[in-house]
């Protein structure tokens, strides 16, 4: 009888320890699974919201992993509804991260490939690594971002062999960028931003295709007014090559490539209304690599997301996609094969 006592005495005291802790998981818990479904939120919402929602949206992938401690907790404290609560959250965060695309199948037949990079230079730091990887890829067109004076001179005399042709946006620090051409280039006005970005038309097999480099502001709390605003004005120009074709090139139809550093990830509402309003699609996703990431590289394990794109017309199809990392940048490079169709 003495012993069931005790018995009983002891498992009382063990189940008074571990309700604080219970209580303390169950708090965790929900802090955790508050938060980030405030964030998530705007996401369903398909919104971008008040800083800090645009700088976490750019993480959504990654907003996983407090949501599953957040679900762990709920479990480890055995509270039904919070459970309930975060694993649904995972299950939501799962399904917009799983990556979409896959190629389509334009109706007109192919008439050439083109092999196509972007890379943000980091003002300017990566110019070595960068004509490095051109002289190795030899893709046909290189769309290049922060590129100041000195890192205009050096392209300028260590691609003339191969890529001649050229269309800048000249300035210092983050706004100087560049495109430089394998074949001859058009000169065409470029949209207008706080950073370079040059546009061009070029012939491929016959064809005019119209090019533009993208570097809108990043969504930094005192510039997210301007982010928004750059990436509707590259919204509205695409959607205006869609509707109308290219009146510069004098075509109707005019294919488009618009490539750079968009500072913005797919999970951004701003960046999908380019996608979408401007029936434009993202090459890598085209290509099966929808969330490769791009930024940041720091040289140790950090979450990353994609924000550097080369975004095509539906004339286009896309495989082969690939993201070097360039020495002296935080950004890796993007690399694609496109083919253009009739």
């Amino acid at each position: 009888m003495a012993t069931t006592q005790q018995t009983q005495t002891q498992q009382q005291a063990s189940s008074s320890r571990r309700r604080p802790a219970r209580a303390v998981a169950a708090l965790a818990a929900a802090a955790l699974l508050a938060g980030t479904t405030a964030v998530t939120a705007f996401r369903v919402a398909d919104a971008d919201g008040p800083t800090p929602v645009p700088q976490l949206l750019a993480f959504l992938p990654w907003l996983a992993v407090p949501a599953g401690l957040g679900l762990l907790g709920a479990l480890l404290a055995r509270r039904r509804v919070l459970a309930v609560w975060g694993a649904a959250l995972v299950a939501l965060l799962a399904w917009y991260t799983v990556p979409r695309g896959g190629d389509h199948d334009p109706a007109g037949s192919p008439v050439a490939d083109l092999r196509v990079l972007t890379a943000n230079l980091q003002f300017g730091q990566a110019v070595g690594p960068l004509v490095d990887l051109v002289r190795q890829e030899r893709p046909d067109l290189v769309f290049v971002q922060e590129c100041d004076p000195a890192c205009m001179d050096a392209l300028t005399s260590r691609l003339t062999a191969t890529h001649p042709h050229r269309r800048a946006v000249a300035g210092g620090g983050p706004v100087g960028s560049v495109i430089h051409s394998r074949l001859p280039l058009t000169a065409a006005a470029g949209v207008p931003a706080s950073m370079g970005q040059p546009g061009a038309v070029i012939e491929v097999a016959g064809h005019q295709v119209r090019l533009q480099l993208a570097h809108p502001s990043p969504p930094v709390p005192e510039r997210l007014t301007t982010w928004r605003a750059e990436l509707e004005d590259l919204r509205r120009w695409a959607g205006e090559r869609a509707a109308a074709g290219n009146a510069e090139a004098a075509a109707e139809d005019t294919p488009v490539i618009l490539a750079g550093d968009f500072n913005a990830s797919r999970d951004h509402a701003a960046f999908r209304r380019l996608l979408d309003d401007g029936r434009l699609n993202d090459a890598a996703a085209l290509a099966g690599a929808a969330r490769r990431a791009t930024w940041p590289v720091t040289g140790a394990p950090a979450p990353g997301v994609q924000i550097d794109h080369v975004l095509v017309s539906p004339a286009f199809t896309a495989r082969d996609a690939r993201f070097p990392a360039m020495e002296g940048s935080d950004h890796r490079a993007v690399l694609v094969t496109l083919t253009l169709h009739r």
